[in-house]
């Protein structure tokens, strides 16, 4: 059987936006993209190209050795992957609508920004940046970089395609 895909009259769309669905999308994505992205900074982290790890997200409550260990890694990526949540959901209340690839770009540039610069006195484990070496300042900003690139180019996707399929219906 073929599908007809016709374009919906106006007033037949009107009240069917859903903003549940794309608020659960946003926050998967931003799940996902704390998961994925601070798995690639551990795997950063053991290669050393960066002497900073997930387990960074500790440092303002604890001092304890276990935070190093694989399994305070494996938590510190869940906690970022967490906190990741609600940083993709104000990238979708602010910038969502902004269909250029360089917003997420500049996204993840501010979110380094804010951790080196804002975050910096209430983190122990975090030098300055003047203390931190080049292979740190690169691999972090880049790691930033990319992740706000994920959140920002997903989130995008995500709400242009839902624009998209309301403007049209299935028979």
């Amino acid at each position: 059987m073929a599908r007809v895909i016709r374009k919906a009259k106006k007033n037949d769309t009107a009240g069917t936006s859903h903003p549940g669905k794309t608020i659960g999308r946003a926050a998967l994505i931003g799940f996902f993209g704390g998961l994925i992205w601070s798995l690639t900074g551990l795997v950063c982290n053991l290669l050393n190209f960066t002497s900073i790890g997930p387990s960074l997200v500790f440092s303002p409550f604890t001092q304890a050795s276990w935070k190093n260990h694989p399994g305070g890694q494996l938590l510190a990526i869940f906690v970022i992957s967490v906190l990741s949540v609600p940083i993709a959901l104000v990238y979708q209340l602010i910038l969502g609508r902004i269909k250029f690839i360089w917003t997420g770009i500049v996204y993840g540039i501010v979110m380094w920004l804010i951790v080196f610069f804002v975050f910096q006195p209430w983190i122990p484990g975090l030098p300055y940046l003047t203390r931190l070496g080049l292979n740190n300042l690169i691999t972090t900003l880049c790691l930033y970089v990319l992740y706000g690139l994920f959140i920002g180019y997903s989130i995008t996707f995500v709400m242009n395609d839902e624009t998209n399929s309301e403007n049209y219906s299935n028979e």
